[in-house]
């Protein structure tokens, strides 16, 4: 018995050391060499892989630095510090990034948009929207399922009464949530910008009306009181535009008539106080 018992491991040790140098040799023989500053750079990163970069990870974007094809500052969440080590490593130049982030242009939440039917689905913006279209009356608004909430790498958006909301302070621009929102409701804009116009239906004045209280109803007041080049029109709503936006004075200089028309600060703070009950001006 105690002879089977050492016969059987010194079988499994010699195959062991027998698999061992096939695995060694193996590798010498089909292994890929790889570039020590693509380990370098990987160390470097934030290892978020939320791919604000564009490529699929952190591994395929420092891959991607060192082989030229991207540049330090498409990582939208290394600090400045960091993309300039990157580029010490690299022995490049570092062009300083334009910071942005999220915006979610629609100021419909369930106490400004009407409700058209009850939804009891999976808690889903995709799902929501392929049981007729949603439970709100806009079919162009936040459907409010948090679906970008859950997406964000960083939980920079809140679901504040049915509506998505972004803080800017922890947004770093990554866009994952820009892919996520079937109705593209949000956008990628200059961290600078701080004035929206947080209405994005097509629809013409009258049928907005009829389904929400803060709908872009195209009066052009906000065109008018701004810079030329401000603002755009299509169709009929009206655009920022943020290869020239307007200052924060703007909101009152135009006094939007539906109030769709607001800096960031006033949205949130809109939010807030309707979720907290309280009437808001």
């Amino acid at each position: 018995m105690t002879s089977t018992i050492i016969l059987s491991v010194l079988a499994l040790s010699i195959l062991g050391i027998i698999l061992g140098l096939a695995i060694g040799l193996i590798s010498k023989l089909f292994g890929v060499a790889t570039d020590p500053k693509v380990d370098l750079v990987l160390e470097l990163l934030p290892g978020a892989n939320c791919g604000g970069c564009g490529k699929a990870g952190c591994a395929d974007f420092a891959r991607a630095l060192v082989s030229g094809e991207a540049s330090p500052g498409q990582c939208p969440v290394s600090s400045q510090e960091v993309m300039a080590q990157i580029a010490q490593v690299l022995g490049m130049a570092l062009e300083a990034p334009d910071k942005k982030i999220a915006v979610v242009l629609c100021g419909g939440d369930i106490q400004q948009t009407k409700v058209k039917t009850l939804y009891n689905g999976v808690n889903d913006c995709i799902s929501a929207m392929l049981v007729a279209g949603g439970p709100k009356s806009c079919a162009y608004g936040c459907l409010g399922m948090a679906s970008c909430a859950r997406a964000c790498p960083f939980n920079a958006i809140e679901i504040i009464n049915g509506l998505a909301v972004v803080h800017n302070e922890l947004c770093v621009g990554c866009g994952v949530c820009v892919k996520t929102c079937p109705r593209n409701l949000i956008k990628l804009v200059p961290a600078e910008a701080k004035v929206h116009i947080y209405c994005s239906s097509p629809e013409k004045a009258a049928l907005k009306m009829k389904v929400c209280n803060v709908p872009c109803i195209a009066c052009r007041k906000c065109v008018k009181s701004g810079e030329e080049g401000q603002f755009t029109i299509n169709g009929f709503r009206v655009e920022v535009n943020y290869d020239n936006y307007p200052g924060e004075d703007i909101v009152s200089k135009a006094g939007c008539p539906k109030n769709c028309l607001l800096t960031a600060a006033q949205h949130f703070e809109i939010e807030r106080n309707e979720e907290a009950g309280e009437v808001v001006a």
